[in-house]
C-alpha cells in the first residue's frame, strides 16, 4: 500500500480539519449508537430506564483517544469508540438497579483488567503474542473482523435500520459504496484522502431527494432520511439548540437516579466484576487483532513499537476516562482503521485533531444533530467499504501462509468456520436479563479454535505457517510501505 501521510508526518491545519471531520464521520454512528441502545435498557420493573447521552459519549470518545494517544507516543494512529462488545453487560447491570454507578464501575473495571495485563506484558514482554497468535492464526482472525462486521452494514443498506426491506435504500447505500470507489480511484489528490466524506456526502444528498418527493407525495417509502434530530434540536428554539453541554454520565450519576443513589457494597462490586472483567479478557483478541492489523497496513509492529503494554494501557485508561464521562467503555475502532487504509492517510494528527474535535462539537446541538440525521443505509454503504478493507488486509496476511500445507489449512478452516458460523461460548443464567452470565464471542471462540489447532497439528508447538523462501531460507516479508510525497500533484 501506497502511503500518501505517515504516522508522524503533518498535514497542513486546513487539509487535517477535513482529514480529522472524516474520521469522524466513520466512527461516529457505532459510537453514537450505543448509547442510545443503553438507554432503551429497564430496571427491573421493566418500564425505569436510565438516559446515556450521545454527545456525552461523543465527548468521551474524543478524550479516550487522545488518551490512548498520548500512552502510545503518538505511534498508533486510530480512534476509540463505543464498544458494543458490553451492551449485554450494560443490559444485565442496569436490570440489576445498579443504575449509572453500576456502569460507571463496570468500566473501570474492565480498564483495570487492561491496565493489569498491561503490567505483565511489562514484565515478561511481548514475545508470546506472537508465539500464540502468530500469522496462519491473526491472519484470518482480522478477515474475520471484517466479515463479521459485514452483516451490519448489509442489514443497514436493506433496512435502513429497521425492520422492512427496502430496495430504494439499498440503491442509496450502493451510490454511497461507488462514488468512494470512484473518487478512490480516480478522484483528484485531495479527494481520494476524503473519498468517505463525498460519498457519504453523495449517499445523504441521494436520501434527502428521495424524501423530499415523499414528504410531496406522501409515499413513505420514499421518506428514507429522518428529520426527527433536527426537530428535537430546534423546536422549540433556544440556546441549548445551537450550544448545550453533554449530560455526562457522572453528572447523572451524582445529581439523580430514579430509585436514589443505590448503594454498591461488596456483593454488588462482586456482580458487577463477574459480569465486565470476562468480557475485558475476551477483548484482548480483538485489541491484539487490531494493533495487528493496524500495523500491517502503516507497515509497523505496534506490538513492539510502542508496544502491547502501551496499547493496553492506551485503550484500557482511555476507556475508563470515557466512560466517566460517556457511559460507555472504549475501543479500538475498526472503522477508523479501514479510514487510514482507504484514504492512505496514516497521520497522528488527523486522529488528534478527530478527537479534539468530538469533544468540542459534543457541545454543539446542530452537529450532533446532522449526524444522527445520516440515515442508516448510508452508513452502510460506507461500511461496506471500511469493513471490506478490514477483510482485505486480513487476506493479505493469509498470502504469507503456506496453504499447500494440509496444517496451515486447517488452522484457518478452524478460524474462519467458528468465526463466520458465530460459534460462541456460553455460560451460566443471568437470573435478570435470562440470557447467558458469560458469553465468549464468536471471534474469542475463533482464536481459541485457531491456537488448539495450530498445536493439535503440528505436535504441541505453534507454527507461523509462513512460507518459506527456498533460496534464501527466511520468511517471505509482505513488502515496504511506499510513500508518496504528499506535495506532488
Amino acid at each position: 500500500m501506497k502511503l500518501i501521510y505517515d504516522v508522524n508526518d503533518k498535514p497542513t491545519f486546513s487539509e487535517n480539519i477535513v482529514f480529522a471531520l472524516q474520521q469522524m464521520i466513520a466512527i461516529m454512528a457505532a459510537t453514537l449508537l450505543v448509547p442510545m441502545l443503553m438507554s432503551s435498557y429497564a430496571m427491573s420493573d421493566g418500564v425505569t430506564t436510565l438516559y446515556f447521552d450521545p454527545a456525552a459519549a461523543l465527548f468521551g470518545a474524543g478524550i479516550g483517544t487522545l488518551v490512548y494517544t498520548f500512552f502510545t507516543k503518538r505511534r498508533s494512529p486510530v480512534f476509540l469508540g463505543s464498544s458494543f462488545t458490553f451492551l449485554g453487560a450494560y443490559a444485565a447491570i442496569i436490570g440489576m438497579n445498579y443504575g449509572y454507578w453500576g456502569v460507571i464501575i463496570g468500566i473501570l473495571l474492565a480498564g483495570l483488567v487492561y491496565v493489569a495485563i498491561a503490567l505483565i506484558v511489562k514484565g515478561v514482554g511481548s514475545a508470546w503474542v506472537s508465539k500464540i497468535m502468530p500469522t496462519v492464526i491473526i491472519g484470518p482472525i482480522v478477515t474475520l473482523i471484517g466479515l463479521s462486521l459485514s452483516g451490519t452494514a448489509t442489514s443497514w443498506m436493506a433496512t435502513n435500520g429497521g425492520a422492512d426491506y427496502s430496495l430504494l435504500t439499498i440503491l442509496v447505500g450502493m451510490v454511497t459504496f461507488f462514488t468512494i470507489v470512484y473518487v478512490s480511484v480516480a478522484g483528484s489528490r485531495i479527494a481520494k484522502l476524503i473519498p468517505f466524506i463525498i460519498g457519504v456526502g453523495a449517499g445523504y444528498i441521494l436520501a434527502l431527494i428521495f424524501t423530499l418527493i415523499g414528504m410531496a407525495t406522501g409515499a413513505e417509502a420514499l421518506k428514507i432520511l429522518s428529520f426527527d434530530s433536527f426537530a428535537q434540536a430546534f423546536v422549540p428554539f433556544s440556546f441549548s439548540s445551537i450550544f448545550s453541554i453533554p449530560k455526562f454520565t457522572i453528572i447523572q450519576a451524582l445529581t439523580q437516579h430514579p430509585e436514589g443513589l443505590l448503594p454498591i457494597r461488596g456483593a454488588a462490586v462482586g456482580n458487577i466484576a463477574i459480569t465486565f472483567v470476562p468480557i475485558a479478557v475476551v477483548e484482548l483478541a480483538q485489541h491484539i487483532a487490531d494493533h495487528k492489523n493496524l500495523g500491517a497496513i502503516i507497515n509497523k509492529d505496534l506490538i513492539r513499537d510502542p508496544g502491547l503494554d502501551k496499547t493496553l494501557l492506551g485503550d484500557g485508561i482511555g476507556s475508563i476516562v470515557g466512560g466517566f464521562f460517556g457511559g460507555a467503555a472504549n475501543t479500538t475502532y475498526g472503522e477508523s482503521i479501514g479510514c487510514v487504509a482507504i484514504t492512505r492517510n496514516a497521520s497522528i494528527y488527523s486522529i488528534i485533531m478527530a478527537g479534539v474535535g468530538c469533544m468540542i462539537l459534543s457541545f454543539f446541538t446542530p452537529f450532533v444533530a446532522l449526524i444522527n440525521s445520516i440515515p442508516k443505509c448510508v452508513m452502510g454503504g460506507a461500511c461496506v467499504a471500511l469493513y471490506g478493507f478490514i477483510a482485505v488486509s486480513g487476506l493479505q496476511m493469509i498470502k504469507r501462509v503456506d496453504l499447500g500445507n494440509n496444517n496451515n489449512l486447517f488452522i484457518v478452516s478452524a478460524v474462519l468456520v467458528t468465526g463466520i458460523g458465530g460459534l460462541s461460548l456460553n455460560f451460566g443464567t443471568n437470573a435478570v436479563t435470562g440470557g447467558p452470565l458469560l458469553v465468549i464471542t464468536s471471534l474469542a471462540t475463533a482464536l481459541i479454535a485457531g491456537i488448539l489447532t495450530n498445536l493439535i497439528a503440528n505436535g504441541g508447538r505453534m507454527a507461523t505457517g509462513e512460507e518459506i523462501d527456498p533460496l534464501t531460507g527466511v520468511v517471505e516479508s509482505m513488502g515496504n510501505v511506499e510513500f508518496e510525497d504528499p506535495n506532488k500533484e
